[in-house]
């Protein structure tokens, strides 16, 4: 079901008489993901750690600073504000204080958009597995406004069996954010990446997941991809490897009809060069279509 969206409040929360401290965002997600490694940290969060997270940020969304932090601080997380030193903007960021001793609980990391409503969001379930991921995530939340970047805390191979792997995983934190954000009809692209052996013709699969409502984005997605010289194969066109219908951040958002795409890329597209800068650059002529326009209500 769909709540109310009042994603518009957030930009209104302060900061101190000197301005937030600037950022390179890139640097501080790299950072914070370096230490993720196979095998690593992670312990699962209860129902009600992961459901109170979630509650933070939806009330950060609705401009609620105050109560966000207090309701964060439940489980330890917090919330400070940040100005991205590349584009000059006003971020919060939602992280987990814990993650900053020496025990990590792997539970993940928002940045979103203080200066406009939140309108879309950039998930990225594999950082560091899906090498280069987590900066393609954050190319993408600086290319259009009105973003919201949540970033899994852990490898996905860490912990017990598949327990940090939370693009097929409902019981983790980046699954209940991600769920609020579905709530609210906020549309979202997950970011993911192969290795080019597994389909070797194409630069990039683009798919809507589970759901198809999403389809005219991903086709706008994928003329974009195709007019930067990138191979996609199109998953609601034609059968194409990776295509993510089992991804549970993609049922989800099929299930509450809001728009969704899933799209995998190849190392070149992810790896930190130009290929990398068109590739953000053809995303976000979808997340800027998102942010022209207000969320369902």
């Amino acid at each position: 079901m769909r709540g109310h969206h009042g994603t518009g409040g957030a930009h209104s929360a302060g900061a101190g008489a000197d301005g937030p401290p600037r950022v390179d965002l890139a640097r501080s997600i790299a950072a914070y993901t370096e230490r993720f490694t196979p095998g690593g940290s992670f312990r699962p969060p209860s129902r009600t750690e992961r459901e109170t997270v979630a509650q933070g940020v939806g009330l950060l969304l609705d401009g609620r600073r105050e109560q966000a932090e207090q309701r964060l601080a439940e489980v330890d997380f917090a919330v400070r504000t940040v100005t991205d030193s590349a584009t000059g903007r006003r971020f919060a960021e939602v992280y987990d204080r814990v993650d900053e001793g020496a025990s990590a609980r792997g539970w993940g990391r928002v940045l979103l958009d203080l200066e406009h409503p939140v309108r879309w969001s950039v998930q990225v379930p594999h950082p560091v597995s899906d090498r280069n991921t987590q900066t393609l995530g954050v190319r993408v939340l600086r290319d259009a406004p009105g973003g919201l970047l949540v970033v899994a805390g852990a490898h996905r191979t860490s912990g017990d069996g598949n327990a940090a792997d939370v693009a097929h995983r409902r019981d983790t934190v980046f699954h209940a954010v991600c769920a609020e954000l579905v709530r609210r009809g906020v549309p979202g692209v997950q970011l993911h990446g192969f290795a080019q052996r597994s389909a070797p013709r194409y630069d990039v699969i683009a798919s809507t997941g589970a759901g198809e409502d999403a389809v005219a984005s991903g086709r706008r997605l994928a003329d974009a991809l195709g007019s930067r010289h990138f191979a996609v194969c199109r998953a609601w066109a034609r059968s194409c490897p990776l295509a993510g219908r089992d991804n549970v951040q993609g049922r989800a958002a099929a299930a509450a009809g809001v728009p969704f795409l899933h799209v995998e890329f190849a190392p070149g597209p992810r790896g930190g060069g130009p290929e990398s800068v068109r590739a953000a650059a053809a995303v976000s002529l979808v997340t800027g279509d998102w942010a022209r326009h207000p969320l369902p209500r």
